[in-house]
């Protein structure tokens, strides 16, 4: 008979009513699990340097335990072996001897606070791993197509077996640290799935060949594990489901669904189904990708294997993954993302309160900053890794209660005045334009997925009628407003501005700027020059060029995109060639003329670039209303563009800190 850890009645609350797939027990091996929802592993790089789990760390996963209301919550995976080859990130936590155990314990202890099922993964990362040693291993000595990683040492069968026995050991040890689920990892081009790859995995002995002797690994670790763990604690593994590497004789998906049903004889209790690797040159879970695109895959895992099938990957809004659950072509649904951005998304979901989760955006900034051995930041969570702080997590009421104007109803003052506002200021928010939103109204214009930001600003307002924010909006603020008022602060959020351009010929008619242009308010040309080759000038000369217009991009930047996250740049440019946009880089409009303009480079070469329009997106900070302010002597914060213009990851951190501490 299977086990419950707990109990949980769901039939009360109304997203149980609108989403009663995800709110149904599942069996997984011997367990019962109140719901079909689980927070995926997920490094986030808050352990100690020696693989220690940390206050932060159990803050962290504390709260992902909290949001899952009663489902599966799995900790990052952990390293197995003393010579760190498997060890993927600086701040991984650390399973490859007992010494580690109290501080996996606490973890597990956290999420059982929340009661919750505590989910623990081993993780060899293989090819993509050895961040802190000089080689990495893996079946074969196949040479690394992204130059980050290190070099791969050809594994002996002594090696081989030696893995093996890691996750063994690593097994028994998270159950004694009192989790209640093991996980496997073998996806994205960690060790598992290098031996599990032709493209990898080159063996001629018994753990190369077809995909039974490239599954040979994979069958010892499940079957040792399970046999470590016990029957009680469920065995499952992560898998792709398509390795997208065809253009380097990956495998085939027929293949992939192999694995499945070896993983599934060899005693697996469930699949986690994936796709993609880091050396895959398809995009897999960035924002251009629709929601939903993979669920397929899932489906079709179903039909091979009779173990339960789950799922993350573009999956952020809970309809999808409860249709298809209801539908029988998946079983449960995974987070990751979107529980960085908002920890508690499904427990609001369960509670009916959709309108106040903060979506992920899918930028991938948390991957970014793993990747270059930081520790976690969410783009659009600024409490994300400091769960720990309670300065963060729960503001002070403040002893001096404030009258705060906050100037620019744009995405870092609305983040600012309802901070500001929960902490008990009366909080009035001014906006000349008669709708919220700021540049961001602009900016979800963009094509690729770029919509998706606008949920930001959802979130931001639905905070604010929450906590009683007075909105002004169709009204501009002046000097003679700010002395008829007089409040307490002022908070500028002005957003930036956008400067004339100071050449000869600046003043042309044909010159004109970003935010009318995305706004539709003024005609385009059919051959455009975008000034300007940060994120709002890529996001123009993009948007045009989807309509057929002729689109060249001139900026002072050494590359396009510096200020776009590296995780995401890459996809900037491809779309960017495959829209023939010319791009000139370390490089200025020495002069606009009838024929269009002259540009000239860093150093010193000319040329002429025919147009018929050319706008502007180059950007700067907006000094208005500061002497106004100070000259009345009242305290005076500027936050976003105003200050610096930057992105909108810079305009909700500053806003959320300004509000806690005004």
């Amino acid at each position: 008979m299977a086990r419950r850890l707990y109990e949980w009645d769901y039939s009360t609350h109304p997203g149980a009513k609108r989403y009663p797939h995800l709110f149904t027990p599942i069996q997984i091996g011997n367990l019962t699990v109140p719901n079909r929802i689980k927070y995926a592993a997920t490094e986030d790089n808050l352990n100690s340097h020696e693989g220690f789990v940390t206050d932060a760390g159990v803050a962290y996963m504390r709260k992902r335990a909290e949001g899952v209301v009663g489902g599966l919550c799995f900790m990052q995976g952990v390293y197995l072996d003393k010579a760190r080859q498997g060890q993927g990130y600086v701040g991984q936590a650390a399973c490859w001897d007992d010494k580690f155990i109290p501080g996996l314990k606490r973890i597990a202890d956290a999420i059982h606070a929340e009661r919750a099922v505590a989910g623990f993964q081993l993780m060899d990362c293989g090819r993509v791993g050895a961040v802190e040693v000089d080689y990495c291993h893996g079946p074969s000595a196949v040479p690394q197509r992204l130059r980050i990683f290190k070099p791969v040492q050809e594994m002996t069968k002594a090696d081989v077996q030696a893995v093996v026995r890691q996750h063994i050991d690593a097994a028994r040890r998270g159950v004694a640290a009192g989790f209640d689920m093991v996980e496997i990892s073998g996806i994205v081009g960690y060790l598992i799935s290098n031996f599990i790859s032709s493209y990898t995995n080159r063996r001629q002995d018994e753990y190369g060949g077809d995909i039974r002797g490239r599954m040979r690994m994979v069958v010892e670790i499940i079957q040792g594990v399970k046999q470590a763990c016990g029957p009680d604690i469920p065995v499952g593994i992560r898998l792709c489901s398509e390795e997208l590497l065809d253009d380097v004789r990956g495998n085939t998906p027929a293949e992939s669904m192999e694995t499945y049903r070896i993983a599934e004889q060899a005693g697996a209790d469930y699949i986690s189904c994936t796709l993609g690797w880091q050396e895959s040159i398809y995009p897999v879970i960035s924002r251009d990708i629709p929601m939903g695109n993979w669920i397929h895959l899932a489906k079709r895992a179903k039909q091979h294997v009779r173990i339960p099938i789950q799922m993350a990957y573009r999956l952020f809004k809970p309809d999808l993954p409860n249709a298809k659950i209801g539908a029988g072509e998946l079983d449960m649904w995974e987070m990751c993302r979107s529980m960085i951005a908002d920890p508690l998304m499904p427990k609001k979901v369960l509670e009916g309160r959709e309108n106040e989760i903060r979506h992920c955006v899918a930028c991938n900034l948390c991957l970014a900053r793993l990747f270059r051995d930081a520790p976690m930041t969410c783009y659009i969570n600024p409490v994300c890794a400091h769960e720990s702080n309670p300065e963060f997590t729960d503001p002070k009421p403040a002893q001096d209660k404030k009258r705060i104007m906050i100037v620019g109803a744009g995405p870092a003052g609305l983040e600012c005045a309802y901070m500001a506002a929960r902490r008990g200021h009366e909080v009035h928010v001014y906006d000349r334009r008669k709708t919220i939103g700021g540049t961001l109204n602009e900016a979800r214009n963009a094509p690729y997925g770029d919509d998706e930001l606008w949920t930001c600003v959802g979130f931001q307002q639905a905070m604010c009628a929450k906590h009683g924010v007075e909105f002004h909006l169709g009204a501009e603020v002046s000097e003679q407003l700010i002395q008829d008022e007089l409040p307490d602060t002022v908070v500028l959020a002005t957003g930036p501005v956008y400067p004339k351009l100071t050449v000869p010929g600046g003043d042309h008619p044909k010159v004109v700027y970003l935010l009318d242009v995305m706004s539709g308010r003024v005609p385009v040309g059919q051959n455009v020059v975008v000034y300007g080759n940060r994120k709002p000038g890529i996001g123009c000369a993009l948007h045009l060029a989807k309509q057929g217009k002729k689109v060249t991009l001139v900026g002072r930047e050494r590359s396009a995109g510096f200020d776009v996250n590296p995780s995401f740049k890459w996809r900037y440019l491809i779309y960017m060639r495959q829209a023939g946009i010319n791009a000139y880089s370390d490089s200025t409009i020495e002069e606009v003329n009838e024929g269009g303009i002259i540009v000239k480079t860093y150093d010193g070469y000319r040329w002429p670039v025919n147009c018929d329009t050319v706008i502007v997106s180059e950007r700067e900070a907006n000094a208005s209303l500061k002497q106004a302010v100070q000259s009345e002597g009242i305290e005076l914060f500027v936050i976003g563009d105003a200050l610096v213009p930057r992105n909108l990851s810079s305009a909700v951190h500053d806003g959320y800190r300004i509000g806690m501490r005004v």
